[in-house]
């Protein structure tokens, strides 16, 4: 079919390619045999995490500001005439304890324990004593709240719910239209009851 004298010569450019001709540079070939993968290159970094201490964990670790004010503080004095300080011992461990699990045994109890009130029933106690006009009254409502009649005159001299004098009220209006009320508190005992000052101040 033709000798390779009657085909036309194939004959290539020998100026190179413009880049944006998209020709892309052939990889390099690599023989047979050749190790394919790169040598890994050292790492710029320190490992962030190792399970040995290693030279550079020390260095780190090490805050040379810190020596200087150490340095600068000198050695520490001892004051070798310091008092032992006892710690709690069990006892006083157990006996806290005890008492604590007590209170919150009365408090979750429905059984009234005499001479115990909680803070509600306390001021319910105080309010209803103002109300009472006679010591029969009286008496009666300390055996309603489990409590003596002496602890409770006792301790209504120096505790007592609130009262407001009602002669006392004063209403004012502000000029952002507000309302503010004023009223003083006042200590109120039953009408045939009279704690002078004296008595409630060294009672």
């Amino acid at each position: 079919m033709g000798g390779n004298t009657s085909k036309p010569a194939r004959t290539l450019s020998k100026t190179a390619k413009p880049t944006w001709s998209g020709a892309r540079p052939m990889p390099n070939v690599v023989e047979e045999g050749a190790a394919h993968a790169r040598p890994s290159l050292p790492s710029r970094t320190s490992p962030r995490a190792s399970e040995t201490k290693t030279d550079f964990i020390d260095q780190e670790s090490k805050d040379p500001q810190l020596a200087a004010y150490l340095n600068q503080l000198g050695q520490v004095s001892v004051d070798h005439h310091m008092k032992t300080v006892r710690p709690t011992t069990v006892n006083q461990v157990n006996r806290a304890f005890q008492t604590r699990l007590q209170s919150e045994e009365e408090a979750r109890s429905s059984r009234t324990v005499h001479n115990r009130l909680l803070a509600s029933s306390l001021v319910d106690l105080l309010e209803q004593r103002k109300q009472v006009g006679s010591l029969d009254e009286l008496k009666d409502l300390a055996k309603r709240y489990s409590i003596d009649l002496e602890k409770m005159e006792n301790l209504a001299r120096f505790v007592n719910s609130h009262s407001i004098d009602q002669n006392s009220t004063q209403r004012t209006i502000s000029e952002d239209g507000a309302e503010r009320v004023k009223m003083t508190a006042e200590w109120v005992d039953p009408s045939f009851i009279s704690w002078s000052s004296s008595d409630k101040s060294t009672a």
